[in-house]
């Protein structure tokens, strides 16, 4: 019987236009993106169990093979796709592999802030099963947030997956509120 496992799906492309278009205003220089193998520590850690890790590309104009280079030397296993220009090759290729995880006993996070998959990972959380999403909180689609049982983690704040901290401005729980933060 095979060890039970996590599965990190990443949805590079809405974490990509999220931290360009709407954290920096600008294209992210290699050194303010996420350091993807952290993901998969922080989640093999919090779950106590191994992760493996999907890193859903839409490849229909080009394949980036230094950054599918780069994928397979963290741990992940790149899923290049192509279709047509009106399809979300990446949205469909992950609710795929959501659907398909119902058939498993294994736990999920879903790295993205896409409501599109609402319907999937409510399908897939309890009975045991964990289910969490990844992403920058203020961001997320609060569709995703309500789904019972789910466990929501932040890609910058719990998951610690960047060098430098980012220029976002968020809701502070007041217990975690450090003034020495704003007096700089």
């Amino acid at each position: 019987m095979a060890e039970r496992r996590s599965w990190v799906l990443v949805d590079g492309e809405n974490i990509d236009a999220t931290l360009g278009g709407s954290i920096l205003g600008r294209r992210p220089q290699p050194e303010e993106r996420p350091r993807w193998d952290r993901l998969l520590t922080f989640i093999a850690e919090r779950w106590d169990q191994p992760s493996q890790g999907l890193f859903f590309l839409n490849a229909s104009s080009h394949l980036p093979m230094s950054f599918v280079q780069a994928l397979l030397a963290l741990g992940y296993q790149p899923v290049p796709l192509s279709g047509a220009a009106d399809e979300k090759v990446v949205d469909i290729a992950i609710q795929r592999t959501l659907r398909a995880l119902a058939d498993r006993e294994d736990d999920v996070a879903l790295v993205s802030h896409d409501r599109d998959f609402v319907e999937d990972l409510a399908n897939l959380s309890g009975e045991g099963r964990r289910v969490g999403v990844i992403g920058f909180a203020e961001f997320r689609s609060s569709e995703l947030s309500a789904i019972p049982g789910i466990e929501l983690f932040d890609i910058e704040y719990d998951a610690e997956a960047f060098d430098a901290p980012l220029p976002r401005v968020r809701v502070i729980p007041i217990d975690e509120f450090d003034p020495a933060a704003f007096l700089r």
